[in-house]
């Protein structure tokens, strides 16, 4: 009876091999991987799934508490997978259970000792990962007894603790029941620090049973999910992980002629961006790269000969270009995938169909989906991903059309392995996406502190933002899990009552329109109307209204009426028009500013609401039309808020004499700094109106040069802000019409007529009309 421990590098290329082939020279009667226990059903599974993968553990009812095992085609755990599946004998994982790992309270801390760094440094390496590269992933095999006698040196004098005293002793409580079912051999594969614990005279049984004695547990639910190589990066938060996971599965998958071979790939990928690159340029590539590796006694040209190479032969310097031979191979955007036999909720599994019919499918890389509302199959893809959106699944992110029209939708897409965690989260919401989604909008609408769902602006989980500590040799707990990304990153929503503010409801209200969730809308138009009806803050209704206008325009465009949403937007519209002349009294500069933000949405939603009035201005627009005339006449106005809405109602045709009133606004008995703000509330819209109204140019001229040097130095920042928003051309255009001499206003006033000039000019275009000069 004999045991095999094969330390590893999680994620090593060459230690795959080398486990591969040693399991099949030693063919072991079982197979002891370092991972939860709880997987070891999931184990057969291998064969069935497309790597990246990871073991999803996670706590029912508790989305904080979760953690992820990934596994790569290059892990040599996965191949010790795949080689017991293909022989039959059964597989055991033998770290600490995932029920115990997510109980524990305290924080797995990397180790003082570097493994890695120490064994390059005793080689005379400055660079642990080039020392690990050149001894093992290099090699045609890897010297298992070399790598653990050179651990049990790192190790002397080393005593485990916490967390890793118990992971140690669970792999020995492991080994003695595999050993004690009988198997003639057995082989582990393990991170090669914990090899000296594995072997030799173990620990009497009771100090480990003491060791494991009274560990708290929670009850732990397992599964498969798609990984990505891009968490399977030291750097997104997986402490056993891998800077370079392309190139990685690169020296794997192409054993013969690696170098070459990547270069190839290279200018490949380079080409495909419009870059020339001949064969000639791999060829000189291929020989930098090999005589960098021999000026630097490596046995074979690593990641960093072929990089530098790449710059320099390929790319000729260009670091744009490189950065993108990094993202598509260095890093690489592969997303694994799982089978229908995996373990799933129904949720997971109606997410599954809704990709298959909407074929829609997953992917690591960004991805840009311009949609045609007015095609079904677009359709059914939009509420798709409203669904997901609401539900916290943020696997597609609304972004600017391209084109106009209603009917346009674009998102950004990219799929994110924790999604699959919140779909978990959700599944006691409902089989379906739709119902599930349905079913959040009611709670979210009528449960009091609820967290708001994604709308404009707002997204639901974010990527997870965790502490990345340096990878190693079965580093930060060697294959251990990978704490679960960004389920904390939500935010929440308090109002009145301690549920969602208006302004959330009212997102609800559109998010369920652009869903197509109508057994939702009855509750949340219910829940809209009765907190807009308590709701005496006029900015509140203001930041609620364009959310209920967009919805009330578009939702026929998407076939999803709701009815009751016009009665709730005329009512508000109504209480607007009310409060806001009362809301306008007594404002210091930074609430003008954030009453006007609301004001140009207000505004703007307006546009989109159908008149229903009888034409005599009693229609949505009419109505605040008169509202803005009213306040606009009002003396004892911000100068901010009084140039802006005589701007919107000049705009509108509703004011002949906006001119008269800049006058007033700038005439000299006022202050200069009450001037400059209306100036500044007045062209918030845009300065062509200076370049193409002479008199309003000549009246802002004049105030201008009129201004004393006292004066000129009070107003300059509130002038400087406002003429830096305009676009250059406009500046330009106001500035020529400034310096030229018959600009009104202008130091040399209006150029006389010459009559004989333009008595010429007169007869031709008389002539044109038709008409005689008399």
């Amino acid at each position: 009876m004999g045991v095999t421990v094969l330390g590893v590098r999680h994620h090593g290329p060459g230690s795959a091999r080398a486990v591969r082939a040693e399991l099949e020279r030693l063919r072991p009667g079982v197979v002891l991987i370092e991972g939860p226990p709880e997987a070891d059903g999931l184990a057969g599974l291998a064969p069935q799934l497309e790597p990246p993968v990871a073991l999803l553990a996670h706590v029912p009812g508790r989305p904080d508490a979760a953690a992820f095992w990934p596994f790569a085609a290059f892990s040599p755990e996965w191949q010790a997978m795949l080689y017991a599946a293909e022989a039959g004998i059964p597989v055991r994982f033998c770290d600490l259970p995932a029920a115990c790992s997510l109980a524990a309270d305290e924080d797995e801390r990397p180790r003082e000792t570097d493994p890695i760094g120490a064994l390059a440094d005793a080689a005379g390496y400055d660079d642990p990962e080039r020392w690990w590269e050149d001894v093992v992933e290099h090699r045609g095999d890897t010297p298992f007894e070399v790598i653990a006698e050179a651990m049990a040196a790192v190790r002397e004098g080393y005593v485990p603790a916490g967390r890793e005293a118990r992971r140690e002793a669970y792999m020995r409580r492991t080994l003695r029941a595999a050993v004690k079912e009988g198997h003639e051999r057995i082989a582990v594969v393990c991170g090669a620090w914990h090899v000296p614990a594995l072997t030799g005279p173990l620990p009497p049984v009771k100090d480990d049973d003491a060791v494991l004695r009274g560990m708290p547990r929670v009850k732990a639910a397992l599964t498969w999910v798609p990984w990505t190589y891009g968490r399977l990066a030291w750097w997104s938060g997986y402490g056993a992980g891998i800077s370079s996971p392309g190139w990685y599965d690169h020296l794997f998958t192409v054993p013969d002629r690696p170098v070459e071979r990547w270069l190839a790939g290279a200018a490949a990928v380079l080409r495909e961006e419009g870059l020339a690159v001949s064969p000639a340029h791999v060829i000189e590539a291929v020989r930098l790269a090999e005589g960098l590796a021999a000026l630097r006694g490596r046995p074979l040209a690593g990641l960093g000969e072929v990089t530098e190479a790449v710059r320099a032969v390929l790319c000729e310097g260009d670091e744009l270009a490189v950065e993108l031979v990094q993202r598509r191979m260095v890093v690489g955007d592969r997303l694994g995938r799982v089978t229908d036999g995996t373990p799933m909720v129904p949720l997971q599994r109606d997410l599954r169909d809704q990709q298959r019919v909407t074929r829609l499918r997953p992917e690591a890389a960004d991805r840009r989906l311009d949609l045609d509302l007015r095609k079904a199959l677009d359709l059914a893809r939009s509420r798709l991903l409203h669904r997901l959106r609401l539900l916290g699944v943020g696997w597609g992110e609304p972004v600017e059309a391209r084109g106009k029209g209603t009917f346009r939708e674009s998102w950004a897409l990219r799929w994110r392995p924790e999604f699959d965690l919140a779909l978990i989260e959700r599944a006691a919401l409902g089989t379906t996406v739709a119902a599930a989604a349905s079913r959040h909008a009611r709670d979210q609408a009528t449960t009091p502190g609820a967290t708001p769902a994604p709308g404009r602006g707002q997204t639901g989980p974010a990527p997870g933002a965790f502490p990345a500590p340096a990878p190693g040799l079965g580093g930060r707990g060697g294959g251990g899990p990978a704490p679960a990304p960004g389920l904390a990153a939500r935010g929440r929503a308090g109002g009145v009552g301690g549920g969602l503010s208006l302004a959330g409801l009212t997102g609800l209200v559109e998010q369920c329109l652009l869903a197509d969730l109508p057994e939702a809308l009855p509750e949340v138009l219910g829940a809209l109307s009765a907190r807009a009806a308590v709701d005496t803050d006029v900015t509140h209704l203001m930041a609620a209204l364009p959310a209920m206008a967009r919805a009330h325009r578009y939702g026929d465009v998407r076939g999803t009426p709701a009815e009751g949403l016009a009665v709730i937007v005329r009512s508000m519209l109504d209480r607007i028009c009310v409060g806001l002349p009362v809301s306008v009294a007594a404002l210091d500069d930074g609430a003008a500013a954030a009453l006007l933000e609301h004001v140009d949405a207000v505004h703007a939603a307006v546009a989109l609401l159908e008149e229903d009035g009888d034409g005599q201005g009693e229609g949505p627009r009419g109505r605040w039309l008169a509202t803005l005339r009213g306040i606009c006449d009002r003396p004892e106005l911000h100068g901010l808020v009084e140039g802006r809405l005589t701007r919107i109602l000049l705009d509108a045709g509703e004011l002949g004499d906006a001119g008269d009133r800049m006058s007033r606004a700038m005439s000299r008995g006022g202050p200069p700094a009450r001037a400059a703000a209306w100036i500044e509330g007045f062209l918030a819209g845009g300065g062509l109106l200076l370049v193409h109204d002479p008199r309003l140019l000549g009246l802002v001229d004049a105030w201008l040069s009129g201004l004393g040097d006292q004066q000129f130095v009070e107003v300059l920042p509130l002038l400087r802000r406002t003429f830096g928003g305009f676009a250059v051309p406009e500046r330009r255009a106001i500035g020529e019409r400034v310096r030229s001499a018959g600009a009104p206003g202008g130091p040399e006033g209006e150029r006389e007529l010459d009559a004989e000039r333009a008595a010429a000019a007169a007869t031709t275009v008389l002539a044109i009309l038709g008409r005689r000069h008399g």
